[in-house]
């Protein structure tokens, strides 16, 4: 098969963003939008792609399939040895993970909006992760943009068509050199790594109950994501939950009409049923499978940040961590600070990152790194370099088996031990872009007046004094490199927080994340509703941002 080039025009907007590049399926589907972006990857990778093997596979959504089938004819023409492809180009984002890690790939490119609505009328992304399993750092996404501004042409090997259906090996000749196509089966890599880290027997044990104890009851969604066909072979075959705790479970190219997201507001079905059910447990699931909800009986949340500090607090039940140590701890900056305290009593090291996983990966490879999350539903640990949801609600799951407690048990003695971080975060989605500008420049201005420490703000019976403020910047303990502007903080006397944030993972708008944060030591507080606890100091930060008169919203989109 001969190699065509193509002549292309330059398009001006294809900077990823914190997860790749993320836009409205119909910017994709431009003549040569997604050939360009696809051609920027390969050739940053420079004389490496020469006989490389990648990874391909995306969470299902709404034009998965053609963007699969242009990386096959586009990585043929430019000299890719081998593509590993899941089967119909589904591919759950820590599946491309372990399959880039187990079989030492050259990397993969992720097909994937994430938790973004789908359907030809919504989102679609693409993210190249590197040879170590995780997302591009900063100067490879950089360099990927900067090719898309000078790109003058691709090149593509036209006549090359497969059937991504069927688990097969495909093997051409492209101007002389050989070309593979391995089309795999989406799961099995996956599941195998899966039972390696964790207790199964006890999990399944768990689950299924005997005559002296009732079966541990749960309800798995999977918001019609990637997740569906994983959840069917983990929790359905290898753990034996029947068909009707597994709701959602086809992947579907819409989601079903359903936004993908594992929270409180669009995972809703899943709470009422849990809240008005029998259920012991539900997860939730996003769109790719990195991130994950879990409740308890009768809905009793699970904040993501109380999440990955229980899973601290109780890491080594696993029989993973059992066997190569617990290295340190990290959640990003927004994320409340529970697994802090968990760190400090157990003399862990611990870190706070910049939103975005890549940062937990250089960490990770230092060896540094066993467990980490982000309060926007993600946690995760060392097995892999993405965050993974149904590795968190497998966690849990041994955790619960180990302790013969319920979640909320489990959490009630946690906080007792620990004392309690309530947290919680505003979202204001699709907010006209200036007018979330203004948002931010109006906090950042105040901040930045010297006299603005030690201000003392009254609501109620509440006093807050500001200990510290500033637009958070990182500097990498491994590479040393420096990412700045990262979010802004005001941080208090008593340990509150308030942080304000211009999201990067949106296709279109700007959104706003606005989190609130306050430490409760006293046990008589630990049952108080969040919002309640909260909203001395929402109140405060919704007045410091101008928020309602900058962006005319009266409420929210999301509250978690």
């Amino acid at each position: 098969m001969s190699i065509v080039e193509i002549q292309t025009k330059i398009y001006d907007d294809q900077k990823p963003g914190t997860s790749g590049l993320r836009k409205a399926v119909k910017v994709f589907q431009q003549e040569h939008y997604t050939e360009n972006f696809i051609q920027a990857i390969l050739t940053t990778l420079g004389h490496e792609i020469t006989g490389a093997t990648l990874v391909v596979g995306g969470d299902g959504r709404y034009y998965v399939k053609e963007a699969v089938e242009k990386i096959i004819r586009i990585a043929a023409a430019n000299g890719v040895g081998k593509l590993i492809i899941g089967q119909n180009g589904i591919l759950s984002t820590p599946a491309v993970s372990t399959i880039i890690r187990k079989y030492k790939t050259h990397g993969g490119i992720v097909l994937t909006a994430s938790h973004n609505p789908g359907g030809p009328n919504a989102d679609f992304g693409i993210k190249f992760n590197c040879n170590n399993g995780g997302p591009a750092p900063d100067q490879v996404t950089n360099q990927i943009y900067d090719l898309t501004k000078s790109l003058k042409s691709y090149k593509i090997v036209p006549d090359i068509n497969i059937d991504i259906s069927k688990i097969q090996t495909h093997k051409v000749l492209v101007a002389g050199n050989p070309f593979v196509i391995d089309v795999v089966d989406a799961v099995e890599d996956y599941v195998a790594l899966m039972k390696e880290i964790f207790d199964f027997p006890s999990i399944k044990s768990l689950l299924q109950g005997n005559k002296d104890k009732p079966k541990f009851q749960v309800l798995i969604d999977s918001l019609n994501g990637v997740t569906g066909i994983y959840v069917k072979r983990i929790f359905g075959v290898e753990l034996g939950v029947d068909d009707a705790s597994m709701v959602h479970a086809q992947p579907l190219e819409d989601f079903g009409g359903l936004h993908p997201d594992p929270n409180l507001t669009y995972a809703a079905d899943l709470v009422n049923s849990i809240r008005n059910g029998t259920q012991d447990m539900g997860a939730a699931f996003d769109g790719d499978g990195d991130r994950n909800m879990i409740i308890g009986k009768k809905a009793f949340f699970v904040t993501p940040s109380d999440s990955i500090a229980v899973l601290a607090a109780n890491l080594d039940i696993i029989p993973y961590f059992q066997k190569t140590g617990i290295k340190g701890y990290a959640r990003s900056m927004p994320t409340g600070a529970a697994i802090d305290r968990v760190a400090a009593k157990k003399g862990i090291e611990c870190f706070e990152v910049p939103t975005g996983w890549k940062y937990f990966g250089n960490l990770m490879d230092a060896g540094r790194l066993s467990l980490c999350g982000e309060e926007s539903f993600g946690s995760g640990s060392d097995h892999i370099r993405e965050k993974d949801g149904i590795w968190a609600a497998l966690a849990w799951l041994n955790v619960i088996a180990k302790l013969n407690k319920s979640i909320e048990e489990i959490l009630k003695d946690h906080w007792n031990a620990y004392g309690r971080n309530f947290f919680t975060r505003y979202d204001y989605e699709n907010c006209d872009i200036d007018g979330a500008r203004k948002v931010m420049t109006e906090i950042e201005r105040k901040i930045d007046d010297p006299s603005f420490k030690g201000t003392k703000f009254e609501c109620g019976s509440k006093i807050y004094v500001v200990k510290e403020a500033d637009n958070y910047s990182y500097k990498d303990p491994i590479d040393g490199s420096v990412a700045t502007k990262q979010g802004l903080r005001i941080l208090f006397e008593d340990g509150s927080r308030i942080i304000y944030r211009l999201s990067g993972t949106g296709s279109s708008g700007a959104t706003i994340r606005f989190y609130i944060e306050s430490y409760e030591s006293d046990p008589k507080t630990f049952d108080k509703d969040t919002q309640q606890v909260l909203q001395p100091l929402v109140e405060i930060g919704l007045g410091l941002g101008k928020i309602k008169e900058f962006t005319g919203r009266d409420a929210p989109t999301v509250i978690t």
